[in-house]
């Protein structure tokens, strides 16, 4: 990440709160590409303040294959990320298992033709590996960014893609879904049909605040909190809370002259995590950082503080499943460490 980011990011100083509560981060990315890095030293420098135990990594198209077939190209991002994890495990002066879970992209419209990319990513973690993340995010306003799967109208709906959830189903693997907020209830319908499939909801399932919408709206907040509310009525769909920090959500952080702090963050935010607590309980709900992408609007110290104050008025029990307990639940993470 740039210098001048982290010149922006350090105008906002601030100690954690709470530091020793153990947290397993839900939702981070790693990555080295040409124009940006971010890798386990980064995240662990980003995280110092606070007692993150165990982390799960989500697929960026990172490190795909160069060659071979065009479906088999993301399996090299998981054989990357697995060596990475397994190296900061071995590595005493790290308290973390970072990526302890692996979730990765495998296109789900190849329909029954996506079993042997999964057979081929457990393959390649055999310990990490729990599923994959197709992002579905579709909007025809074109200020509103789609998915880089470059998803259609409906996706969730569509018969081939459904057979190609159905093999996850099979697998017994997880389906991690990124959309938008206007395309919940066709999430509803899908956890509908697959009961036994377990779907994480990603990033309150991505109220936007940019193109025709406005994230503080009352149509914006009604039409995503009937969504939820469909989500939470299926026993099979877990959510993450975290990730509405992108310029995409429309609160504009990343364009002020310093960052907001963590009593700013809960202010602005708590709405959307408290509703969703309330619909789906703590122990089907996990804090996320969705690190590095949260860093254009906000530091580690100071994201996770914020969630410390929404969750403040929570008993223990219910504290720990949201910090940790939910996340290492869904995810196995006992399993990798």
């Amino acid at each position: 990440m740039s210098d001048n980011l982290d010149e922006w990011l350090n105008q906002v100083q601030e100690k954690a709160l709470d530091p020793e509560r153990p947290i397993c981060d839900a939702h981070h990315h790693l990555w080295d590409k040409p124009a940006s890095r971010y890798l386990i030293h980064d995240l662990v420098e980003d995280a110092a303040d606070h007692n993150i135990v165990s982390t799960v990594f989500v697929e960026c198209m990172a490190s795909y294959r160069e060659d071979g077939p065009e479906a088999l190209k993301p399996v090299g991002e998981t054989v990357y990320i697995d060596s990475l994890a397994a190296e900061c495990l071995a590595d005493p002066s790290h308290k973390m298992a970072c990526s302890a879970a692996i979730i990765s992209y495998a296109d789900l419209r190849l329909g029954s033709g996506v079993t042997p990319v999964l057979e081929a990513h457990r393959a390649a973690s055999p310990d990490r590996f729990r599923g994959t993340r197709h992002g579905v995010g579709w909007d025809e306003h074109p200020d509103v960014p789609n998915s880089h799967t470059k998803p259609k109208r409906g996706q969730l709906l569509d018969a081939t893609f459904r057979e190609g959830v159905a093999c996850l189903q099979k697998h017994g693997l997880l389906y991690e879904c990124y959309l938008y907020h206007t395309q919940l209830l066709e999430l509803a319908d899908l956890a509908r049909t697959f009961p036994d499939l377990t779907i994480i909801l990603n990033h309150f399932g991505g109220p936007l605040g940019v193109g025709p919408y406005d994230i503080t709206s009352e149509e914006v907040v009604e039409v995503w909190k009937r969504g939820i509310t469909e989500l939470a009525a299926c026993p099979n769909v877990v959510a993450k809370l975290g990730g509405i920090a992108m310029p995409r959500n429309g609160f504009g952080w990343h364009e002020r002259p310093a960052p907001p702090t963590s009593k700013e963050l809960a202010k602005a935010t708590a709405p959307f995590y408290l509703y969703t607590i309330e619909q789906f309980g703590p122990n089907r709900c996990m804090f996320e950082s969705n690190f590095p992408v949260e860093k254009q609007s906000c530091s580690y110290t100071v994201l996770w503080n914020s969630f410390k104050r929404i969750a403040a008025a929570f008993s223990e029990p219910e504290k720990e499943a949201l910090f940790r307990g939910t996340a290492e639940r869904v995810y196995r993470i006992e399993e990798s460490m």
